[in-house]
């Protein structure tokens, strides 16, 4: 499957439904055992060749941010709230697709000519910003999107400049693109590929799959903040893309097992795979979910750093996209 197709896939938070279907059509090519647990996880169960070696969970999560519609005004514009963490200040003028049917909207606010003095320089919040989709009134808006109708970007996929890729989602169907190529080899040890819902919310979907699978070593492909531009002072620069995949030994929410992290740079080096230490302590992802849920479970993360993360268009470098699969292919092969 094409990463393209894998991020015009429609799948906010909650409702991952379509971007599940394609994922499992190609998994169930790659592997016998599929199934979806009560949260929507799609989990990939590939016995190893040696059953003395540890299982390994390897983790990404399929849903991306986006909005969901909480109203209707007269003049049949949407009023919406944001499903995930984004910053008001890069939605305004958007386009989004909105529903099973993608409707087409527009994020609208006032113009400058006539907002408030005490507005001009400050942020609106999503509370004066509004989706307009054409309709003439209240009731026809109310029949195009009913509240509850979810909203995400509508970006198209596009590769440019010096190998880099510009698109919705990638945060994280990087991941699930590289998830999906690990399925495609055999292992020594039981591999268990799990594409995860919810994370955006709160890394909800990861709780249940953790605790149900057990996993003694849990590996999460991630995409991350780059913070590598502009007026950035190198050293809050998080990650670079073009240095390779991100290894994390601490984020927000979990700290990567010692071993693990030690493991991966060793084996990046050996088999010359780029790659590079996550440099800040920032954000939070499933690993936490691996590391607590059950028993608990040996956790690293490899992450694709992404630039402009959380908004319309995220871009990533096809070279830190390989090398995670690579990094991941080799921990694996290494056991």
């Amino acid at each position: 499957m094409e990463l393209r197709t894998l991020t015009d896939a429609f799948g906010p938070s909650g409702y991952e439904n379509p971007v599940r279907t394609l994922i499992r059509q190609e998994a169930e090519k790659r592997c016998d055992d599929v199934s979806v647990d009560r949260m929507g996880n799609l989990i990939c169960r590939k016995p190893g060749r040696d059953r003395s070696k540890p299982a390994v969970a390897v983790a990404a999560h399929m849903d991306e941010i986006g909005f969901i519609v909480v109203g209707h005004t007269d003049d049949g514009l949407l009023r919406f709230r944001p499903v995930g963490g984004i910053d008001p200040r890069v939605v305004v003028s958007k386009w989004v697709l909105i529903g099973n049917d993608r409707l087409p909207g527009v994020i609208g606010a006032p113009p400058i000519h006539l907002q408030e003095r005490d507005d001009l320089g400050k942020v609106l919040p999503f509370s004066k910003l509004h989706i307009d989709i054409g309709a003439k009134d209240q009731k026809e808006a109310e029949s195009l999107a009913p509240l509850g109708s979810y909203a995400v970007f509508d970006t198209p996929y596009m590769e440019y400049g010096d190998g880099f890729v510009a698109a919705k989602a990638l945060d994280d169907r990087v991941g699930c693109f590289n998830l999906l190529k690990l399925l495609e080899e055999e292992y020594d040890c039981d591999l268990i590929c799990v594409f995860v819902t919810q994370e955006e919310v709160g890394l909800r979907g990861s709780h249940t799959a953790a605790f149900s699978l057990d996993a003694e070593i849990a590996v999460v492909l991630e995409g991350t903040a780059a913070n590598d531009l502009g007026d950035v002072e190198e050293r809050f620069h998080v990650c670079t893309p073009g240095q390779g995949v991100a290894v994390s030994f601490m984020d927000r929410a979990s700290i990567a097992d010692r071993a693990l992290f030690k493991t991966m740079l060793k084996l990046a080096r050996e088999q010359g795979i780029p790659a590079q230490v996550k440099r800040g302590i920032t954000g939070g992802n499933d690993a936490a979910s691996f590391q607590r849920g059950g028993r608990g479970a040996r956790v690293v993360v490899l992450s694709v750093p992404c630039r402009y993360i959380h908004s319309a268009n995220n871009v990533a470098k096809w070279s830190d996209i390989r090398a995670q699969a690579d990094l991941a292919r080799a921990f694996l092969k290494s056991l």
